[in-house]
């Protein structure tokens, strides 16, 4: 399993000192946000039009598995399961289950959707334990199936859409990782209604990929106007620009809800988390353009050894180029901090 998903329920248990495993997996108002937004307390006008509360949320945030929320509508943990092993199986979903439950002859709770659902739905009908094995393990490797296997499976009055189904499939999902991967979306999704300002400081701080200060924590004018030009690019749109877009739409909810960002402090941001301070977001240090995590850990060392004199003193003690200040310095950072060190001793001799 990937690192950022428990990276990130560790910073959430650290921010609130909760348990995780605390937290029940078949909350009502978390459930919602897999069919609506309503428990965000916005509308989709609010976001762009997305009709769902599940951004930022691991295996149901993209716009491959939502389109699967809306088109399969789960109420439940176990069809959160069965989704996740639809999303990650190859030719399980496109081109097979998906125009099976639009067609009408299977529905989520019947549609083969992880490995283990073979098994187990030959041996209840009537097929013997070790044949159901061997069919589900050639199907899940994308082997298909025999005539013998077909024999059987007609044998026991297996639907003829199933058989058809399992001989489309080139790789399918274990249960176990399905129910593992919905578990940490859960409990991730918890933070995010109840506790908002812990799980957008958990989520820019080790999910989000291109977050731009800049850009992202001006307000939300400025956001939408930057997101509107990305879209307007469509294909032509550099790849930073493409990534940068999840991350904008996860902000852009978070100004939805009414939380707002804190200017970055040069003696109290760190450098690669996001704090929550006075009910706001400050943002890392990392998240200044041209800023990467070495520079951003100087400028945190440099702050603990006193002020900053001026833009020069910044520059010697912390190797920041001359590039990304001159951008601190446009994006207000500095302050009142003078250029040059010349200035502060002058000044200081007239006081």
């Amino acid at each position: 399993l990937g690192h950022d998903d428990p990276t990130m329920i560790r910073m959430l248990q650290d921010i609130t000192g909760m348990d995780v495993k605390d937290i029940p997996l078949s909350d009502p108002k978390v459930m919602s946000l897999f069919n609506s937004t309503e428990a965000l307390g916005i509308r989709p006008d609010d976001i762009g039009g997305c009709e769902l509360g599940s951004l930022g949320i691991p295996e149901f945030g993209t716009g491959f598995s939502m389109q699967m929320l809306i088109e399969t509508a789960p109420s439940t943990f176990s069809e959160l399961v069965r989704i996740s092993g639809l999303s990650h199986g190859t030719d399980v979903w496109t081109n097979n289950a998906q125009d099976l439950i639009k067609s009408g002859e299977c529905t989520l709770s019947t549609a083969i959707c992880t490995r283990d659902d073979i098994m187990t739905y030959l041996i209840s009908e009537g097929v013997e334990n070790s044949a159901a094995f061997k069919i589900m393990e050639s199907v899940r490797k994308g082997k298909g199936l025999t005539d013998e296997m077909k024999e059987i499976m007609i044998e026991n009055n297996i639907p003829e859409w199933y058989i058809g189904s399992c001989l489309k499939i080139k790789y399918m999902f274990p249960k176990a990782h399905a129910v593992a991967y919905v578990m940490m979306a859960i409990r991730i999704a918890w933070f995010k209604v109840f506790k908002p300002l812990a799980y957008y400081a958990a989520f820019f701080s080790i999910r989000a990929t291109a977050f731009s200060y800049e850009t992202m924590c001006m307000g939300r004018e400025r956001l939408d106007y930057y997101l509107a030009e990305i879209r307007k690019k469509g294909d032509e749109a550099s790849k930073k620009e493409q990534d940068s877009i999840r991350d904008m739409r996860i902000v852009q909810e978070m100004y939805a809800r009414g939380i707002e960002f804190l200017p970055i402090d040069l003696y109290k941001a760190k450098a690669n988390r996001f704090q929550i301070i006075d009910g706001k977001l400050m943002p890392a240090l990392n998240c200044i353009d041209g800023m990467g995590d070495k520079a951003a850990e100087a400028v945190v060392d440099a702050a603990k050894n006193g002020k900053f004199l001026s833009k020069d003193d910044f520059r010697d003690r912390t190797k920041v180029s001359k590039t990304v200040i001159d951008l601190m310095d446009d994006l207000g950072i500095f302050g009142d901090i003078p250029q040059s060190n010349q200035f502060s001793l002058f000044d200081s001799a007239l006081i």
